[in-house]
């Protein structure tokens, strides 16, 4: 997935293009219109043209984000569903807190995993030298 990028001189302005939105963080048409049609991004729609407010974009970078984390889009919507709570975010940030400790935990698991793999392919490969060696010695003598 390609790093969220945010062009800072685009934040003043109140609506953006699709095109703006694509040139701003490295996404496709497609991923936005997939979004918005997962109800994750929320264009006003003048004709066929999106465009997309402040909040669009803030949500957006929170969705790439959290896709970067691994969370799925379930996830994000519900995470993002809870800005509207009215505690000054603390439930939204709570929730997230979870979320963001349980996918760490998953991501080191895994990491671990890889590791070991790693360990044990680099083991087989030393094995793999070494008859290699052997064989080539025994075929010059």
């Amino acid at each position: 997935m390609t790093a969220t990028r945010v062009d800072t001189d685009h934040d003043t302005d109140a609506t953006m293009t699709i095109r703006q939105m694509c040139d701003a963080f490295g996404v496709t048409p497609r991923t936005l219109r997939f979004y918005e049609s997962k109800e994750l991004l929320f264009p006003i729609r003048e004709g066929q043209k999106r465009l997309f407010t402040r909040r669009d974009r803030a949500r957006l970078k929170l969705i790439l984000r959290g896709k970067r984390f691994g969370f799925s889009l379930e996830e994000i919507r519900q995470l993002l569903d809870l800005y509207y709570e009215d505690d000054q975010q603390r439930t939204q940030l709570l929730r997230t807190y979870e979320l963001a400790k349980e996918r760490l935990a998953e991501m080191e698991r895994q990491r671990a995993e890889l590791d070991d793999a790693i360990e044990e392919l680099r083991e087989q490969l030393d094995w793999g030298e070494k008859m290699l060696a052997s064989m080539n010695k025994t075929a010059a003598e």
